[in-house]
């Protein structure tokens, strides 16, 4: 299917929304970074990252709404704009994540459980590059990627309620853990929320591709397209 270039000024919010995206990806990563090591002065900086993190989406938005009102877009070139706005939207939520994430390990100057901190790190990286291979596909318009990825967001779901229930058995080996067990479970909760968001980035990129909305259908197991 051939398509009619964007022009620049839409190609460079594109870009924007990328470096966005690289933003929030090291601020998820140092979230946990920190909250593994228990590093204190990391997690402050994430604070400061998901400031920066606001700002350059509100710029964005600003930049695209401009180009939407004053150049005459094509109709997928608008799609490809308003996808860029929702996406925005995505990515600042995913900051707030890492953020809540560094306030948890400030707040509980620690939480004491290393194999568990490890498996977060680990759910954090997996939820990091589908996030990362999402907005590959944005950058490429691959409707076919973008579909493998909603596909497969089972994987965080495994991963968020392996650590739900290993948080339990800490409370249940000893009471007195139970502050602890709520932060990890909420912290998962965060990213299982971050891989919701990345499947919503991909839905994102269909829709520019196809102008159609993607919906999971009924029946367990089947994908499909609609057009709402």
């Amino acid at each position: 299917m051939s398509h009619i270039p964007f022009r620049q000024e839409t190609l460079e919010i594109k870009n924007e929304v990328l470096l966005l995206s690289s933003m929030v990806e090291e601020a998820v990563m140092d979230s946990v970074w920190a909250l593994k090591e228990n590093n204190l002065e990391r997690s402050q900086r994430v604070l400061l990252q998901d400031m920066q993190i606001n700002r350059r989406r509100f710029e964005i938005e600003i930049s695209a709404m401009v180009v939407m009102a004053t150049e005459q877009p094509t109709a997928r070139e608008l799609r490809a704009l308003a996808a860029c706005l929702d996406i925005c939207s995505e990515l600042e939520r995913m900051g707030d994540y890492a953020k809540e994430i560094a306030n948890i390990n400030i707040r509980s100057e620690g939480l004491s459980l290393p194999v568990i901190l490890r498996k977060i790190y680990s759910m954090a990286e997996k939820a990091v590059d589908r996030l990362h291979c999402a907005m590959t596909t944005f950058a490429e318009e691959d409707m076919q990627s973008a579909v493998a990825i909603i596909q497969e967001d089972d994987v965080i779901d495994k991963c968020y309620t392996t650590l739900y229930y290993e948080a339990v058995e800490t409370v249940l080996a000893d009471p007195r853990n139970i502050e602890r067990a709520n932060y990890v479970i909420w912290i998962a909760h965060n990213l299982e929320r971050l891989g919701d968001r990345t499947t919503n980035v991909c839905e994102r990129v269909i829709y520019i591709v196809t102008g159609e909305h993607y919906e999971i259908t009924p029946l367990p197991g089947e994908f499909g397209l609609s057009t709402r």
